[in-house]
């Protein structure tokens, strides 16, 4: 297992390398294949791993810093969080390689996609991997800077390239700032552990005579939360996800999913122990997932841009998992990161489907009728809907309930306003399904000409996520892989995850469970029902931009968030960059660093009129310096 570890994330790295150095002198099918098959060779050591994981294993790469009173090494370490992760990354970013091998096919930018798509997994792998958090750091901003060349890939692009620049740029910088507070976070954890290893923090938080510092408790989380709203696009920095749409569909598939945004929910799961000695940030993080999930939720329901409702979606996917995590409840959150995973990578990639057989069309008021156009990809956006929506016995009917009912038992309040979220979400999906599928096409006729199914290796993945989608409820069934009656996913964690074996809930009573599995269920079919009655008996269609007033203006322009960061943020730097330009530019540097430049330079060209190269002006010069010299030294003397 120790040997095998690594391999996992070499594999991928030497996909990158591979496919950066040579791949201009390689096929587009060999490059795409190499990418696809070592990403999966990882998967499939990580599964091996997990069927052989008992206890926590770490393997020591090398040593980065050795002092007295500081060590810190590259390491890994396999527990069943980390590999599950990876599980998760693996398996679903090798289905995006494949759906990437025909979806961008024709892309002039071909190797160039897969060499970052392989160095992305490859930094995902390092964060969920490392044994401490400087290896979280280094691949949390290896994703970082990934995210940023696939999410600008289209730069060079004549109607786009410059917003696709602008939304890279906006992804970085706002995960920047998320970023700074990580790394206060983690010198504070130095400063307090004096070790960044998760073991040895762990050890240390845990062990009976600990006494709780409460306020550095409180700052080291809310650090650790600060990081997470960054990367897992929570209030007030998640304007940079929707906005990451302007890369290619795969990208937001693999970004939106199952790996960069779940970054996160993994930083807070695997800092359990911490969380736990910070209730107040534990509520920070409630509040904060609630104001995200319904806001998210409100924006998705008048936007038209096919992708840019999957991506307020993954925003309010999101809230709903820091409300669980603000709850302690972490392996329900896992449960649901998982199976947001299977249905979410399934949407966007069905969004490709659409988008490919569209002609690059995203707008979902200029579609309509496509379930008899393009079958396979109808099939499976419909389960991907229907898991999204908590249908029952799908996926995210198992997952989404299981947190419902932590908020319940919280407080009745806390559960009513998150089935509103929820009830919202199963809302604006239907609202989509039912537009893009049904009723009247409403696109070009070159469109409708062009009209045509994807190619096995785009409709394969839909297919295979679809099954996911529809079984992986089963994954946290009490019962079902256990004697007892206990949840899979939470025996799992607790086997070998540290700090997880500490944390226990309270469960609901069977009868309350019952009941609130039957709202679910019942509010889930009501929406169904009505958007059926609306968009397909009546063929109500989206209105116009300029015909939209009261809320629904307002969902449209996004709640004028973006106006409001460029009112607070934007305009007042660029008013004071043009101030500081003034000054510095004009004043400064015009007026006295390049005048005194001005003055020697004068100086010099009077002087250089001396040096005119005759010598009976050098010695008249020599003797009026000697004549001065005795004049000196008589008067002075």
């Amino acid at each position: 297992m120790e040997q095998l570890l690594p391999l996992v994330l070499l594999l991928p790295l030497i996909g990158g390398f591979i496919n950066g150095v040579f791949g201009n002198k390689l096929p587009k099918v060999v490059v795409g294949s190499l990418a696809t098959l070592l990403v999966a060779g990882s998967f499939f050591i990580a599964l091996s791993i997990f069927f052989q994981l008992d206890q926590a294993v770490e393997v020591k790469l090398f040593s980065i810093i050795s002092l007295p009173d500081l060590t810190l090494n590259a390491k890994l370490l396999a527990d069943n969080l980390s590999i599950w992760m990876t599980l998760i990354i693996t398996g679903i970013g090798s289905l995006i390689h494949l759906f990437s091998m025909g979806y961008m096919s024709h892309d002039p930018g071909y190797r160039k996609f897969f060499t970052y798509l392989n160095l992305f997994i490859f930094s995902m792998l390092i964060l969920v991997l490392g044994s401490n958090y400087f290896m979280l750091f280094f691949g949390w901003e290896g994703v970082g800077i990934c995210s940023y060349l696939l999410i600008g890939f289209h730069y060079a692009d004549e109607q786009k390239g410059f917003l696709n620049g602008i939304a890279a740029r906006k992804a970085f910088i706002m995960n920047r700032v998320g970023d700074l507070g990580l790394l206060i976070g983690l010198f504070l954890l130095l400063m307090q552990f004096g070790t960044l290893e998760y073991s040895e923090i762990a050890a240390v938080v845990t062990a009976e005579d600990f006494v709780n510092p409460t306020w550095m408790m409180f700052g080291i989380t809310m650090c650790l939360f600060i990081g997470a709203t960054g990367k897992s696009a929570q209030i007030p920095l998640f304007t940079w996800l929707p906005d990451a749409m302007a890369g290619p569909t795969p990208v937001s598939a693999l970004i939106h999913a199952a790996t960069m945004v779940t970054a996160g929910i993994f930083l807070t799961v695997r800092s359990n122990y911490l969380f736990e000695l910070a209730p107040d940030t534990q509520k920070v993080m409630l509040y904060i997932g609630l104001a995200t999930s319904l806001v998210a939720a409100f924006i998705a329901m008048r936007q038209n841009d096919i992708k840019k409702v999957l991506a307020y979606s993954t925003v309010s996917q999101l809230g709903l998992l820091f409300v669980a995590l603000g709850l302690g409840a972490y392996t329900a959150a896992m449960f649901h990161v998982t199976t947001h995973a299977f249905f979410k990578a399934l949407l966007f990639l069905g969004s490709g489907s659409v988008i490919h057989a569209m002609s690059d069309e995203q707008d979902i008021r200029k579609m309509g009728g496509l379930k008899k156009y393009i079958p396979v990809t109808h099939w499976t956006f419909l389960i991907g809907t229907l898991a999204i929506t908590g249908f029952p016995l799908l996926s995210g009917f198992y997952s989404k309930d299981e947190i419902l009912g932590y908020a319940f038992a919280e407080s009745i309040p806390l559960y009513l306003i998150l089935m509103f979220s929820v009830l919202l979400t199963a809302i604006y999906m239907f609202r989509m399904y039912f537009l893009v599928f049904h009723g009247e096409f409403r696109g070009s006729d070159h469109q409708k000409h062009h009209l045509h199914e994807s190619p096995a290796n785009m409709t394969v993945p839909l297919i295979i996520l679809a099954i996911l989608s529809v079984f992986g409820g089963v994954l946290n069934l009490p019962g079902l892989f256990l004697h007892d009656q206990a949840h899979y996913m939470t025996h799992l964690y607790e086997h070998n995850v540290a700090g997880m074996n500490l944390i226990h809930m309270e469960h609901l009573p069977s009868n309350t469970i019952m009941v609130l599995m039957a709202v679910a269920v019942i509010s889930c079919l009501a929406v169904l029902a009505i958007s059926y009655q609306v968009y397909v008996k009546k063929k109500s269609l989206p209105k116009e931009d300029a015909q939209l007033t009261g809320w629904e203006k307002v969902s449209a322009n996004k709640l004028y968030f973006d106006e409001i960061y460029t009112a607070l943020f934007v305009k007042p730097i660029e008013w004071l960059s043009e101030k500081g330009y003034r000054f510095f530019e004009i004043v400064f540097l015009n007026g006295i660093v390049f005048g005194v430049a001005k003055g020697f330079e004068t100086a010099g060209e009077v002087v250089k009129k001396w040096e005119s190269g005759r010598v009976n002006w050098y010695v008249l010069w020599m003797v009026s310096g000697i004549v001065g010299l005795i004049i000196y030294y008589l008067v002075k003397f």
